[in-house]
């Protein structure tokens, strides 16, 4: 019996969280049978997305790349990083816009400007129809009300790192959005979480790691990577009640629809 196949749709894999190179982190990944990823493009006034795009172009198919503004930097866009994501974001490589969205939690940026800045992203994405990689937290009234007023419809995308209510994950599946659970599923606590996992259509239903962030127990504490995944989906499956492999199935499948991902050829003998 092989390895079931997944995509991690959200992990981070700059050069200044894996010194080793990404390259050993893909590697590690798909060992285990993580076979697709979405690396996303943010931080460092673009340095993130260029870096993103580069390894996106040199990795093949299985590795796809976002370009986005963060809502903790949305205070540096000025005209000539505006003009830069955009170029960017219409590289062929680059399958989606973000991460973007507004977060009240740590307010590194002005609400308004993280407000202004998210709606000029939407834009962009609408413009170049690719989907959008949405960041909320502590804010979800009015990132709904911006994705409603702003017409994310017409392009969808994902939930990253879902951690809101049934409420709020019905807005965004009308809006066309997916949902997208990481670590987070895997803690005692996250009950609206494991509510949602276990009632969200599946699909709509992503699988991320967020990496270097938000490991899933048992690796709390420390930094995560995208080997970790299977550890989430084993508890997405388990709280849906459905084999691990139908799982894998499901969410490989949205991830390419999504994402124009496509699985590692190596692993897709191990479905």
């Amino acid at each position: 019996m092989g390895h079931p196949i997944f995509v991690d749709t959200h992990c981070h894999l700059d050069p200044h969280y894996f010194p080793e190179g990404a390259e050993a982190v893909l590697a590690r990944a798909r060992a285990v049978g993580v076979a697709g990823f979405v690396v996303i493009g943010v931080g460092e006034k673009m340095q993130g997305a260029r870096d993103a795009l580069a390894l996106a172009e040199r990795a093949g198919s299985s590795v796809v790349a976002t370009a986005g503004v963060h809502p903790h930097d949305a205070a540096a866009v000025d005209d000539a990083l505006e003009a830069e994501l955009e170029a960017i974001a219409a590289h062929a490589r680059v399958v989606a816009v973000g991460e973007m969205g507004l977060d009240y939690h740590y307010d590194q940026s002005p609400r308004d400007v993280q407000r202004r800045v998210f709606a000029l992203q939407i834009a962009l994405a609408r413009r170049l129809r690719k989907p959008i990689v949405l960041h909320t937290r502590e804010a979800a009234e009015d990132t709904l009300a911006v994705l409603e007023s702003e017409g994310a419809r017409d392009v969808g995308g994902v939930v990253h790192c879902f951690s809101e209510d049934r409420a709020f994950a019905t807005r965004a599946l009308n809006l066309g959005f997916y949902l997208s659970f990481s670590g987070i599923v895997t803690f005692k606590n996250a009950k609206s979480v494991h509510d949602v996992a276990a009632w969200a259509p599946l699909d709509r239903v992503l699988l991320e790691t967020d990496s270097p962030y938000l490991s899933p127990v048992p690796f709390r504490g420390k930094p995560c990577e995208p080997a970790y995944m299977v550890h989430t989906a084993a508890r997405v499956a388990s709280l849906r009640g459905i084999p691990i492999e139908s799982l894998a199935e499901a969410t490989t499948q949205n991830a390419a629809k999504l994402f124009s991902v496509e699985p590692h050829p190596a692993l897709e003998s191990l479905s």
